[in-house]
């Protein structure tokens, strides 16, 4: 499969995406939207990931490319690819999808637990993934669950914190990707960010390796999840002559 991944800031990468990808065999590119690359030609990708930033997806005024992006998500999920959003691009996939992006009651940054909706079951993305863990956050907006899609996943900071459209578009408000190393940078570019807060963590605590150590086997399970949705799906539209 061919992912293409569109990053936002050169602090938030694909990070462990890419090594999942590499193991999988899986052509991984990336588009630097804050560079102004070029979006690639549709019909060249089997797989889009949309990383987080520190804009908003309501921004348009001062990140005029969001417009063109947002006409790609769209037409990326129109087109049956696999669609993956992750913090903004979970709330820019919602926003395509009519949903309201606005700020969330609790700024959430750190290691907060999230615990599967009794819906997350209908999804093959969740399916193998733990009832609860605890990934890394990043976030002050939140999202309404779009218009036929299924509310997977919650915390006690943001009750919207995952999604599954059409058994192949998702959008993840945490971070299953992240590294220490991605993290490092991410406060060295945000870190003004960590004022006190009921949800708010601290350098030490947000950088401590136990956090880290977790986040892989649940982040292959879920892409893998995923990955098996779009080949069974190929192979029934094969089966009904349709592809």
């Amino acid at each position: 499969m061919i992912i293409q991944v569109i990053q936002h800031a050169v602090f938030e990468g694909p990070a462990r995406i890419a090594g999942w990808a590499r193991e999988r065999r899986h052509t991984l590119r990336t588009t630097l939207l804050f560079q102004k690359e070029p979006l690639p030609d549709l019909e060249k990708i089997d797989w889009l990931v949309i990383m987080g930033g520190p804009m908003g997806a309501y921004d348009e005024k001062g990140f005029p490319w969001l417009v063109r992006e947002k006409r790609f998500i769209e037409a990326s999920i129109g087109a049956g690819k696999l669609v993956l959003g992750i913090c903004l691009g979970a709330q820019l996939v919602a926003s395509v999808l009519g949903a309201r992006v606005y700020k969330n009651r609790h700024k959430e940054i750190g290691w907060f637990p999230v615990q599967l909706t009794q819906d997350a079951g209908r999804s093959a993305f969740f399916r193998d993934i733990p009832r609860e863990f605890t990934p890394f956050h990043w976030h002050g907006d939140t999202f309404d669950i779009p218009s036929g899609a299924v509310r997977t996943a919650e915390s006690r900071a943001c009750a919207n914190q995952a999604f599954e459209y059409g058994g192949r578009v998702a959008g993840l408000q945490f971070h299953l990707e992240a590294t220490r190393e991605g993290v490092d940078a991410l406060i060295e570019e945000c870190g003004d960010e960590l004022l006190e807060g009921e949800y708010v963590q601290g350098r030490e605590q947000i950088t401590a390796p136990v956090g880290f150590d977790g986040l892989a086997p649940v982040m292959s399970a879920f892409l893998d999840g995923m990955e098996r949705s779009a080949r069974l799906g190929t192979e029934q539209r094969k089966v009904r002559g349709i592809a």
